[in-house]
């Protein structure tokens, strides 16, 4: 082994060691079905076995992972409407998370989810690197890319979203992973997922 491989391999063994087991609550999606998403009228037909998180990170969110929601997460927001957030409050008062406007326009949607994993996933640096029109669940929306790392944490992260306002309402599938091996492994299968989204 060579001392510049070394590194890569000691940060990979280090996302294994804290990659989250499949246990009860969570649910296998298999393949080739059809499903709705995040208790909402986003449904998507994977191609690829996922397993359903039973912890939800908000009232209009739910989270797939492969390898585990260390490894890769793949998270859908549905149907967030005008004044809700996209996560769950955690100091109202002192922390207020942003919220979802009907008026918002589609480059507000990068905005709105860096400020939210600001305040509730307590992100240390957050960069959003690309913003670009896309086609979402057949309408016009966004496709942006981003990279964080979360406090007291070393490992580098990568994500990419698709979004769009949809009668008034917000539609986001995000997919992340740690940069180094996870992200790309996984990326195509959450991308495919992503272009099977209707509403």
């Amino acid at each position: 082994m060579t001392l510049r491989r070394f590194p890569s391999i000691a940060l990979a063994a280090a996302a294994l060691a804290l990659a989250a087991p499949v246990h009860a609550g969570n649910t296998l999606i298999p393949a080739g079905q059809r499903v709705a998403v995040a208790g909402s009228a986003l449904t998507v037909q994977p191609d690829a076995e996922w397993n359903r998180l039973g912890a939800r990170p908000g009232r209009y969110a739910e989270r797939w992972t492969r390898d585990g929601d260390q490894l890769d997460a793949l998270t859908f927001y549905g149907g967030i409407a005008d004044g809700k957030t996209l996560f769950r409050e955690v100091n109202r008062k002192e922390r207020p998370l942003p919220r979802v406007a009907a008026t918002m326009l589609i480059t507000d949607i990068p905005i709105l989810l860096e400020n939210s994993y600001r305040v509730a996933r307590g992100i240390a640096a957050m960069t959003i690197e690309r913003v670009e029109p896309a086609r979402f669940a057949g309408r016009d929306g966004v496709h942006f890319t981003y990279s964080y790392i979360r406090l007291n944490e070393s490992l580098h992260r990568r994500g990419e979203a698709f979004g769009a306002i949809i009668r008034g309402r917000l539609y986001l599938i995000t997919y992340e992973a740690p940069a180094l091996y996870y992200y790309e492994r996984s990326a195509p299968a959450a991308r495919r997922v992503v272009d099977s989204a209707r509403v």
